[in-house]
């Protein structure tokens, strides 16, 4: 068994173990008694927040009837399909531990790492523990081989290295997920997200891996192609969400300068040297579209500044229903 420290005064829980899913209500039953045996085996004090996105099949139901005989699981259910970006927005702003772990529904990620990761974090005073499926069991060509490019490329641009940075097993501080907020297909960069919400102790930590036991990946291909676009708007945002005039202001001025230095160059040309037919002259146009784009990109950072400055929060969703949550 592992020493647990107190916790302090302003959390309820150790830990909030935070699953979204979607059409899992095959998987539901098994993963819940195997949290339990875990958890209370190392006599953790924890909530389970399970957040239904929207399924379309029995699972609803069975988190109910799961409920009724676990007090320790609460539940949101979403009104329609939102991803799961959605859902752990909603659950992070619903736990109550000290600690967060974050896992998938689909018994893939085994609850036997949570003690492991929970010693490594308190022990190591880490931000955040990301799970590593070193060996995984998935097929090559459709998720292995892309998964490796993507966090390569993820690593590359956002200067964390992580071998496995969708691992969706996860531990964090109560702090990290309650100061980020999470939208689109951003899960699969929470720990960027972090490291630009100034959270810049992040680790990983060897997990097991297991074959899915039931249904099918919800993700397709469209994944890995939603996936940069979202790396490229956080990696944009986190540096210039507030101060867009710095990128548009700069990259405008420069372009303004450009055009009206031909322009300059135009008149000389024309009054010193009597040159005549400017305006047949393709540099003419040059400058003036110059001049134009620079104008319109310094007038893009001023309205991003009054944007950022007046903007509210975008993640509302529709919630059919709530288990045990305010």
């Amino acid at each position: 068994l592992i020493l647990l420290p107190k916790i302090k005064p302003e959390s309820f829980f150790q830990l909030s173990i935070i699953i979204p899913f979607y059409n899992e209500e095959e998987s539901l039953p098994e993963l819940c008694a195997w949290l339990e045996r875990v958890l209370n085996s190392n006599n953790f004090t924890y909530e389970i927040i399970m957040v239904d996105d929207g399924s379309t099949d029995n699972s609803w139901n069975t988190v109910k009837n799961l409920q009724s005989q676990n007090q320790h699981i609460k539940a949101i259910s979403f009104q329609r399909n939102y991803g799961k970006s959605a859902a752990l927005n909603e659950a992070f702003k619903a736990c109550k531990g000290e600690y967060v772990i974050t896992m998938d529904a689909d018994l893939q990620d085994s609850p036997d790492e949570i003690p492991e990761l929970y010693q490594m974090i308190t022990t190591g005073k880490y931000d955040i523990v990301s799970g590593w499926k070193k060996k995984r069991y998935d097929n090559a060509i459709t998720k292995n081989i892309p998964s490796k490019l993507y966090n390569t490329v993820t690593g590359k641009m956002s200067g964390i290295k992580l071998h496995d940075m969708n691992c969706g097993l996860k531990i964090y501080r109560s702090k990290v997920v309650k100061s980020i907020e999470v939208y689109g297909e951003m899960h699969r960069y929470i720990p960027v997200l972090a490291k630009w919400a100034g959270f810049k102790k992040i680790t990983e930590k060897p997990v097991a891996h297991q074959a899915r036991k039931y249904g099918v990946s919800k993700f397709g291909w469209e994944r890995f192609v939603n996936g940069f676009l979202d790396l490229a708007s956080i990696m944009f945002v986190g540096k210039y969400g507030k101060k867009p005039m710095h990128i548009f202001g700069l990259w405008g001025s420069i372009v303004f300068m450009v055009g009206a230095a031909i322009w300059i160059y135009l008149a000389i040309a024309k009054f010193a040297f009597m040159q005549y037919k400017m305006t047949d002259r393709p540099l003419f146009y040059v400058g003036i579209i110059s001049i134009v784009i620079g104008t319109q990109l310094f007038l893009a950072g001023f309205l991003g500044e009054l944007i950022s400055r007046n903007s509210h929060d975008r993640n509302t969703y529709n919630i059919a229903e709530k288990i045990g949550i305010e």
